[in-house]
């Protein structure tokens, strides 16, 4: 009889374990089936959901119930805690699997090439997401000092980092947040949050429902300009052709009319604004300067050469996120992505690197939403059959799964299971409960180890 196509994913957020229910639904699954083990450097899966998603945004962290049921197929492992390029890396993966998966997302912050970026308060979005997301390997405590404060960028992530900068930490008390995060929101100075975007209403990126949600917070007036409210013909035509852009724009409009009320926090969006520079003196930002810009006919923009100083005192980059370069894989340094062809990975002379594929951001970079990830998933994992039918896969030497705990066990590495995962989740509820929350995430890697009983 012969025996299970063998598939290594590594990375556990929705991208990974997408490509995972992809191959649970193949018609392979049936016969001869398929075995599926997915590798995470960190204790606990789910990725950007659990590390990048604020924690006020419980309908999104809600996807993780859909993966839970992925996750929960007998045919398929987690090992936490397993680092690709430091606890296991790609020959030995294809020693133990007919094909290899690479899901590992973006986690870092896309550089911004302007004066000041290195000044002390000038921070990356994806930096502080992971502090307040509770991320094991980052500081825990976070300067919010400032009382002005500027976010560069119109984008999701943008709104994220200046909801969370402008609501107050009893809002934000009944999430998940850790005990060291509440303590930092308390004593956040912030007041007034400037977020900037160097294009018009029609170009932000912004979700509809996300941007709305600005609004619902007692401690938040939200404020936009009217003279910012500005199209040309190809701002219309977006307009016309997207029913989401039509909707963030109609949102920016009706704020932009209304008369300003007394919520003690305020949050300004700014249109036509390109930063241009981070003031500083003595080491620290001590302000933001932009150029007016203005549209060109078809929806871009030109600067004006009029530059304003706004005072602000922190500086928080959101420009996207960026992924890191994996070990022994081809790269794109411009794209910052794994160059591939419908999921296969391209060596620089074009051929298919054997048995190896990418999926999600790091094969596309980081833009769309999480359900944008699913057809990814799909054709990527379409590929990988279609090569195991054509018998184009590496045969592994030693494919049998009890293989790989034998290797980390060798290797001296403290990994966490699916089962672990259940341990560490009742942990977490079980400290919220007291308190009427869902749960209180847990930071510390050791905790999240010991909890998992790794």
């Amino acid at each position: 009889m012969p025996r299970p196509l063998r598939v290594a994913i590594v990375g556990a957020g929705p991208a990974g374990i997408y490509a995972a229910d992809a191959l649970l639904k193949s018609d392979v699954a049936a016969e001869p089936g398929v075995s599926i083990d997915i590798f995470e450097r960190m204790p606990a899966p789910f990725g950007l959901i659990r590390y990048g998603v604020a924690p006020d945004h419980p309908r999104i962290k809600g996807i993780i119930t859909a993966l839970h049921q992925v996750l929960d197929k007998p045919q398929v492992r987690l090992f936490g805690n397993v680092d690709y390029g430091t606890d296991v890396h790609l020959d030995d993966l294809r020693a133990f699997y007919d094909g290899v998966i690479f899901s590992t997302g973006a986690m870092a912050d896309r550089e911004l090439r302007i004066p000041g970026v290195e000044l002390n308060g000038s921070f990356g979005a994806a930096d502080f997401a992971s502090w307040y997301d509770g991320h094991p390997d980052v500081p825990r405590t976070w300067p919010l000092e400032a009382e002005k404060v500027a976010v560069l960028g119109v984008g999701n992530v943008a709104l994220d980092v200046s909801r969370i900068l402008a609501k107050t930490a009893d809002e934000l008390l009944p999430t998940e947040i850790p005990p060291n995060v509440f303590e930092g929101l308390k004593a956040n100075k912030a007041v007034e949050i400037h977020v900037f975007g160097r294009r018009g209403p029609a170009q932000a990126k912004f979700s509809p429902m996300e941007l709305r949600e600005l609004d619902h917070s007692p401690n938040i007036e939200v404020i936009v300009n009217p003279e910012d409210i500005d199209y040309d013909a190809g701002s219309i035509d977006q307009r016309r052709s997207n029913k989401q852009v039509d909707m963030v724009a109609k949102t920016l409009e009706n704020w932009a009319i209304r008369d300003t009320g007394d919520r003690p926090h305020k949050l300004f969006l700014h249109f036509f604004e390109s930063p241009v520079e981070i003031l500083g003196e003595d080491g620290k930002v001590v302000g933001l300067r932009t150029e007016r810009t203005e549209l060109d006919g078809t929806g871009n923009v030109k600067g004006t050469g009029e530059f304003t100083d706004w005072d602000v005192n922190a500086v928080y980059r959101a420009v996207g996120y960026l992924s890191d370069k994996l070990p022994k894989l081809p790269w794109d340094i411009d794209s910052g992505t794994v160059p591939d062809a419908g999921g296969r990975v391209l060596q620089e002379s074009g051929e298919h690197l054997d048995s190896t594929y990418v999926t999600g951001w790091i094969r596309r970079g980081p833009v769309g939403l999480i359900g944008h990830t699913k057809g990814d998933a799909n054709e990527t994992v379409a590929n990988l059959l279609e090569d195991f039918a054509g018998g184009r896969l590496q045969t592994p030497a030693t494919p049998e799964p009890e293989a790989v705990e034998s290797f980390l066990a060798e290797r001296e590495v403290r990994f966490t299971t699916w089962e672990g995962w259940y341990k560490l989740d009742a942990a977490e509820k079980a400290l919220g409960e007291p308190q009427g929350r869902a749960r209180v995430k847990i930071v510390e890697r050791e905790d999240m180890l010991r909890e998992s009983g790794a």
